[in-house]
């Protein structure tokens, strides 16, 4: 089906409110019993020769197809699996997504634009909330080549413009340590951590490397870095955030603790649910797929989307 129409975003929610509609040809499947639904969605996924979007009505029913994808997915390896996790926070929480969280999020965004077959699997109530636009990723995304020149002072700047935090032992995704020359980095979007080993201001190794036992592994020609969240802190960013909250919210900005923290260059817990403030224009889902993806939809979606923008819209008249 074509790519759906997309509204507008109402400047004070970070939902977008797009569904997938359903085309007049649409057929629903029937008498899929077991995980016969997951051998299903691959064979429709190897069948279709483009993205497969497949939507959930909530996040556990989407753990539920992950597991069942898994089982059959991986049997060839030929059907690429991005799932889309959830924040599982409720709206406008005061605590963040865990890193894993996050990584895995940037991981799939990140793929989404090379997609030419494979399954994207999210649940409707994810699907519904806004993204940072895909030019984001690439402008705070980084490259590291055994052989390039870095400076570590402006390395340092890139990262923490990315929302990378300096600490003295990478453990989780996002994070960074400098050690003379030695630059240990835990990317967004990788499951190990890498080390990088300076010769005077060249990069002459990086090794993935165990954050427990500090031991090294193989020898890598280069690493991706992603940004480490959804959303930017540079200068222009903070300052674009502090217009867009002063416009949006009445009374004095200086008593918003999250406001004061943003403007000091600090992310504060559940920030991800202002990220339209940091943003010109946000995006969705759609607008990283590189072609409009054949949809399944999970029976009870439109309803659990219904349930979720009333559920949205009441914590926020609280908040």
């Amino acid at each position: 089906p074509p790519r759906p129409a997309v509204e507008p975003p109402a400047p004070q929610s970070p939902l977008h409110p797009i569904l997938p509609q359903t085309a007049g040809h649409a057929q629903p499947w029937r008498r899929l019993l077991g995980s016969s639904r997951g051998l299903a969605t691959v064979q429709a996924a190897r069948a279709h020769g483009g993205p497969l979007l497949v939507i959930t009505r909530d996040s556990r029913s989407a753990q539920q197809w992950e597991d069942e994808l898994r089982s059959y997915a991986g049997l060839d390896g030929a059907v690429a699996l991005l799932p889309f996790p959830d924040w599982e926070r409720l709206p406008y929480d005061v605590f963040s997504p865990h890193q894993d969280i996050l990584s895995q999020r940037l991981r799939t965004l990140s793929r989404l634009s090379g997609l030419q077959q494979g399954i994207l699997l999210v649940s409707v109530t994810t699907l519904m909330h806004r993204l940072p636009p895909p030019e984001y990723l690439h402008a705070h995304s980084l490259m590291l080549d055994v052989g390039d020149r870095l400076d570590l002072t402006t390395f340092r700047q890139q990262l923490t413009q990315a929302s990378y935090l300096a600490v003295t032992q990478v453990m989780t995704p996002g994070e960074y340590a400098v050690r003379g020359g030695l630059i240990d980095i835990f990317p967004m979007g990788s499951d190990v951590p890498y080390r990088v080993d300076l010769f005077d201001d060249r990069i002459e190794s990086i090794r993935a490397f165990d954050p427990d036992t500090q031991r090294s592994g193989d020898k890598l020609k280069g690493v991706h870095l992603l940004p480490a969240r959804e959303y930017p802190m540079t200068e222009e960013a903070i300052q674009r955030f502090r217009q867009a909250f002063r416009a949006a919210f009445e009374g004095d900005p200086q008593k918003t603790p999250l406001y004061c923290d943003v403007s000091q260059g600090v992310s504060p817990g559940g920030i991800e649910y202002y990220l339209p403030l940091f943003y010109a224009h946000t995006a969705s889902l759609f607008d990283y797929l590189p072609a409009a993806p054949l949809c399944l939809m999970e029976a009870g979606v439109l309803e659990s989307a219904q349930a979720f923008r009333q559920e949205a819209q009441e914590r926020y008249e609280r908040a």
